[in-house]
């Protein structure tokens, strides 16, 4: 691994990468999304004059629990089912407001059914999701100034921040950060519930013998300046445990830098 590049080991007991194509009850990717291993990494260092590029992912053999069947132990990655409550909607800024003028006028917002009509209760709908089961990944990335690097900052700078806004100033804070367990709001493994463990490479870590191709995945969503969200594509090949998302460099094997459907192909990623 370069000088410009870190790498972080995450793992938890579940993750859930949802599949765009599919809305009302959620299905996991077998694997982690550059998206959401970008938002581990934004987690734990973020910046406005650095973005974080993702290389590679790795898929590691994870710790199971001693019990865990041996068969399942074997599979390149485990996908079980769960039920969940969901909230349809929100209570709307214009109630909130009127409750406020009027406290009298406070309606509950009830999300249970007890004492209601019908199962579902209000306001709460129950749907299934097909999760990944013990998973961990070794993430490899590089930071990429943005154009408000080395620009005045609008808050005063703290301890980490002194200095001229390079990438090994924030490899450096980045491998520090990680090594004291630092984050500015717990890590996730696609949904906020499924809160992950993090830490530095150890050199300890074994790399899932599993080479398959899992097709179009989603890449990162781009938010641009107009309002309009722009979601990306790749086509999502595993290599010997390796999932190659580098948009710049070849990969580990070989492979050509990744192309991002859905993008304009003047901007970079």
């Amino acid at each position: 691994m370069s000088d410009d590049s870190v790498a972080l080991r995450v793992w938890g007991d579940l993750a859930l990468f949802t599949r765009p194509e599919l809305k009302v009850e959620r299905v996991s990717y077998p694997m982690m999304t550059p998206s959401a291993a970008r938002g581990v990494f934004d987690a734990i260092l973020f910046r406005p004059q650095m973005l974080w590029h993702i290389r590679r992912i790795h898929v590691l053999e994870p710790q199971f629990p001693v019990d865990f069947p041996e068969s399942g132990r074997q599979l390149p990655f485990r996908l079980t089912p769960i039920r969940r409550n969901e909230i349809q909607d929100k209570i709307s800024t214009r109630n909130v407001q009127g409750w406020m003028k009027t406290p009298e006028t406070v309606q509950p917002y009830l999300v249970d059914s007890a004492g209601r009509e019908g199962a579902q209760g209000e306001h709460r709908t129950q749907r299934n999701s097909l999760v990944l089961q013990y998973v961990s990944y070794l993430i490899e990335a590089t930071p990429r100034l943005t154009q408000r690097a080395n620009q005045p900052r609008i808050r005063p700078e703290d301890d980490e921040d002194h200095g001229p806004d390079t990438v090994a100033k924030y490899v450096a804070m980045f491998r520090r950060r990680a090594g004291k367990g630092q984050c500015f709001h717990r890590p996730y493994l696609g949904c906020r519930e499924f809160a992950c463990q993090f830490a530095l490479p150890d050199g300890t870590e074994r790399t899932v013998d599993w080479t398959t191709n899992l097709g179009m995945m989603l890449y990162d969503i781009r938010f641009g300046t107009d309002g309009k969200h722009r979601p990306g594509f790749f086509d999502a090949q595993v290599n010997r445990g390796i999932l190659h998302c580098d948009t710049l460099k070849a990969g580990l094997n070989g492979e050509a830098p990744v192309h991002v459907f859905g993008w304009d192909t003047g901007e970079t990623t």
